[in-house]
């Protein structure tokens, strides 16, 4: 009885962790014959498991039921869910602090005393520095977002904008981004007819949802690398391009989120794009890449700022 329990639960953890299985391989697996695993499967069906047969071929696949099977996780598996558990207490999504809490508290009853140690000693020895807390967004928000996104379906909201102006948006949802401290929706605006950006927590969906939708091609070759060009860049007055002379490889682990987007040029170079309040803020913006540059485009400050900058550090050496 033991044997065939314990052989129960390596089966389900099979049937979890990879969507589709033949009985050969389940039967390779266990150890077992393809007419031993024939009935396990049907013991699990008569404890609600909704175990389908696949069509076309002898196998099977773990439906999704009408209530959440215990997962089986290993070690490693558990730990991660568990750290993953604490971050989410202190997570930007409005209402999910407290659900974190519960999942976490049923997760670490059915922990072995090893791995609670492990998860503890974790969260002792982790101090959240350096974040300011960011604005929090509903977390049915996100999902309504997410649906529409995932059916290609319009987005109707009303949004709030930096300055307070309210308007009505009429949009094709293409991604949320979480970018720092904030939750990003990038869109195409019908109205404007133009790709937009906007802050989750600015936004109030108004449903139902709209008609469906072809999807755009986005204007950048991904999704980060156009949110990191509107928010680093267009966002501010201040605005400047430079030629770094490296590849754009080399470069963009030097470039942090938000700073700038790299645009490659050829195999010796690339384009950096980039804004500030100031244009000091962008000399040492652009001197932190620590690449060798030229300035194609900026303010007319911009080279008054770097010359200041130059004179200051050949004093600091009584070069000049």
């Amino acid at each position: 009885m033991l044997e065939t329990s314990a052989r129960l639960l390596k089966l389900l953890s099979l049937l979890q962790a990879h969507r589709d299985w033949s009985g050969t391989d389940l039967a390779e697996r266990l150890g077992v014959t393809a007419r031993t695993v024939r009935r396990d499967v049907e013991r699990l069906r008569e404890l609600g498991y909704p175990v389908h047969a696949l069509q076309g071929a002898p196998g099977y696949r773990l439906g999704a039921g009408a209530a959440l099977p215990p997962l089986l996780l290993d070690d490693d598996e558990a730990v991660a869910v568990a750290v993953g558990l604490r971050t989410a207490t202190s997570s930007s999504v409005a209402g999910i602090e407290e659900t974190a809490l519960r999942a976490l508290t049923k997760l670490e009853q059915v922990l072995p005393s090893r791995l609670r140690h492990r998860v503890n000693t974790v969260q002792t020895a982790t101090v959240r520095a350096g974040v300011a807390p960011g604005p929090q967004v509903s977390a049915d928000t996100l999902m309504t977002i997410a649906d529409a996104c995932r059916r290609h379906e319009r987005l109707r909201f009303d949004y709030t904008g930096p300055r307070g102006g309210a308007s009505r948006r009429n949009a094709e949802p293409y991604s949320l981004v979480n970018f720092g401290r904030h939750w990003y929706l990038v869109a195409f605006d019908v109205d404007r007819d133009d790709w937009r950006t906007f802050r989750v927590d600015r936004l109030d969906p108004r449903p139902p949802a709209g008609p469906r939708f072809t999807p755009r091609d986005l204007p950048y070759d991904d999704v980060a690398a156009y949110l990191a060009d509107r928010l680093s860049a267009r966002a501010w007055a201040c605005q400047a391009t430079v030629r770094l002379h490296e590849p754009a490889d080399a470069v963009a682990g030097r470039v942090w989120p938000g700073m700038g987007a790299v645009e490659a040029v050829d195999s010796t170079s690339c384009l950096l794009h980039l804004g500030a309040e100031t244009a000091t803020d962008l000399v040492w913006m652009i001197t932190s890449v620590q690449a060798d540059f030229t300035l194609v485009s900026g303010p007319p400050e911009l080279a008054g700022a770097f010359r200041r900058q130059a004179r200051r550090c050949l004093d600091a050496l009584g070069e000049r």
